[in-house]
């Protein structure tokens, strides 16, 4: 077997597949996910609203109906779907509508866009054990939603968090989710 047979193969023996998930904030969200094994790209932008080709400006009202959400490609054999929920569910407050913190907005809601019906049954399956067990003091409010365009966020939003750590906002609220999850899933952290 040659080295590029062996190369291909490994490639289509990968799972690779997308979650769409909406928890305020995109700057605060993509640092939380790219930190994972098996997560292969988190990508910032914008879904679940009414408008085409939606911007930063368009959507900072809330009247376009986008929520601003991270698109993050995964290895099905590192990382399951069910676990990316977990730290999603756990990573922000799930519980208020169209809020995180002080950013108030539809924009900034609690929101997963299912890519199947497996997806979708297993956000109602982890939000109805979360609230069965009583994790927060609130019922979950978020919005389980099928498939709709993703429009990826301008190239300032990429990775901003990575580029920008000394930014005040990222320093008190992205870095603090992201550590919460190193120290709570520490066996899914990237080496």
């Amino acid at each position: 077997m040659t080295n590029a047979t062996q190369s291909t193969s490994y490639v289509e023996e990968k799972r690779l597949q997308q979650a769409i998930l909406g928890g305020g904030c995109f700057w605060c969200t993509e640092p939380v996910f790219s930190q994972l094994k098996g997560v292969h790209k988190v990508e910032s932008g914008y879904v679940g609203g009414h408008t085409d080709n939606p911007s930063y400006k368009t959507i900072s009202n809330g009247d376009t109906g986008h929520a601003e959400a991270v698109k993050i490609t995964f290895d099905a054999d590192d990382v399951s779907f069910e676990a990316l929920l977990e730290v999603f569910l756990v990573s922000h407050d799930p519980t208020t509508p169209n809020r995180q913190g002080n950013d108030i907005g539809t924009q900034y809601r609690s929101a997963v866009f299912c890519q199947d019906a497996a997806q979708f049954e297993a956000v109602e399956r982890m939000i109805d054990a979360f609230n069965r067990a009583s994790i927060y003091d609130a019922p979950i409010v978020t919005e389980i939603n099928g498939v709709s365009t993703f429009y990826p966020a301008e190239d300032y939003h990429q990775y901003y968090y990575d580029k920008n750590p000394s930014n005040p906002y990222c320093m008190a609220v992205a870095a603090p989710k992201a550590a919460k999850i190193r120290a709570k899933y520490a066996q899914l952290i990237k080496d």
